[in-house]
């Protein structure tokens, strides 16, 4: 009887740690805008259909999930090069191409327990853009023409985030970096999805992007050429807490396998799916993980 038992208790062990490993809760977080939220979304959903227990938190600003994560509150979620580098980290990017940009934050993160994935070959950095046929910006093809128009005195008004306007590689950089300064009435603050938008419907005359963001094509949209390459890489890479990744260690393979498939084409079809044909992201995020076979 006690041989039988003890046959019964490890069967049931064995059950209870099964069970465990295919229901491990995973928490995964994202920032506040469209690719944020595609990104959350196929993780996500990713995840469960590989046997995980999702939690899904979304709509944060780039600080907030930081922290979050840092103090452990979310396990994962896509984080970019250059934002850790500069913004996190107070750190110069000048003269850092993009692998030196992700071994750097890699090695400074690692500090804080956080582990960097493989990158995609998406780079979403940040652009300034004008209406390709606008004639009043006919002119500036790049950041040192537009610092030039505003040394002259043109009146150019600009839609800018407000995280945008504040950030060392926003516009408080670039001013320091092309030599120009603005005014209070050059500047229209905004919350980021609403930058496109003015610039299309003429209510403002350059717009802070994403170079990934479907909309720069849908909408005619030419980005300013950053000819003094004042703007850091930023890769997009999924980033995990170390604890989290040591406890399922299966998940390096799983998102390293998704961070394959991402590059900025594939992100501005995504995003433009979303902000230009008005699908769900739920939708979009099920069509790609569908038809790259990640869900199998």
């Amino acid at each position: 009887m006690k041989a039988f038992a003890k046959i019964l208790t490890v069967a049931a062990m064995g059950v209870l740690v099964a069970g465990s490993a295919s229901a491990a809760k995973i928490v995964v977080g994202g920032k506040d805008f469209t690719e944020q939220l595609l990104l959350t979304e196929m993780t996500s959903q990713l995840l469960k259909a590989k046997g995980f227990d999702v939690d899904k938190k979304t709509d944060m600003g780039s600080t907030t999930v930081r922290d979050a994560q840092v103090n452990g509150q979310i396990d994962l979620y896509w984080e970019y090069t250059g934002t850790s580098l500069v913004t996190y980290n107070k750190m110069d990017s000048a003269g850092m191409d993009a692998q030196q940009t992700y071994d750097k934050v890699k090695e400074l993160d690692a500090k804080l327990g956080l582990t960097w994935l493989n990158p995609s070959q998406a780079n979403d950095t940040y652009g300034l853009a004008v209406r390709a046929d606008d004639e009043k910006t006919n002119d500036l093809k790049s950041l040192s023409d537009m610092a030039a128009a505003y040394n002259d005195g043109k009146d150019l008004v600009m839609a800018l985030g407000a995280e945008f306007s504040k950030r060392p590689d926003g516009l408080p950089g670039i001013e320091k970096a092309y030599g120009f300064k603005t005014t209070r009435d050059n500047i229209a603050a905004m919350q980021d999805a609403l930058t496109y938008a003015a610039l299309k419907d003429d209510k403002v005359d350059i717009a802070e992007v994403f170079t990934t963001d479907g909309r720069i094509k849908a909408f005619n949209f030419r980005v300013l050429a950053d000819d003094k390459q004042f703007f850091p890489n930023y890769a997009i890479v999924p980033v995990i807490r170390t604890e989290t990744l040591k406890a399922n260690p299966e998940l390096e393979g799983i998102l390293n396998g998704l961070s394959a498939k991402i590059t900025d084409e594939v992100m501005q079809r995504l995003n433009a799916s979303v902000d230009v044909d008005k699908k769900s992201v739920e939708e979009v995020a099920k069509g790609f993980l569908d038809e790259t076979g990640m869900t199998m």
